[in-house]
């Protein structure tokens, strides 16, 4: 877990209708079976909510990821968080299969200490 807030990931205030969010290239190809968001730290600035998305990426990524992963398939859908807390996410997760990058969405912004995500690799 995080030593402190500045350990962790911080969007700015966001001002203008959206969310923020990060695209993370997995290790290993593999297939998601938990995935925790902590907010450790976060007290007045955690996100109110995410949401995760991935997609089997082959042959490299390009300029196009950030639009693609748009339309990347449901990994998590809307999950509500609190602050200073691990959220533990495992019946929650879709079987979409073999993926290799993932887009966590939080809504509308704030911090995160720690994303883990969890599975098998696939061969």
């Amino acid at each position: 877990r995080g030593v402190n807030m500045g350990d962790g990931w911080e969007t700015a205030r966001r001002r203008t209708p959206g969310n923020d969010w990060v695209i993370v290239a997995l290790g290993h190809q593999g297939e998601v079976e938990k995935v925790i968001v902590d907010t450790l730290h976060f007290k007045g600035n955690y996100p109110d909510s995410c949401s995760i998305q991935g997609a089997l990426v082959k042959g490299g990524t390009d300029s196009q990821i950030e639009t693609q992963s748009l339309f990347w398939r449901e990994l998590l859908p809307s999950q509500k968080l609190t602050m200073h807390a691990e959220h533990e996410f495992a019946e929650q997760i879709k079987a979409i299969g073999p993926i290799t990058h993932i887009r966590l969405n939080v809504f509308p912004d704030g911090g995160v200490s720690r994303l883990r995500v969890l599975g098998k690799v696939a061969r």
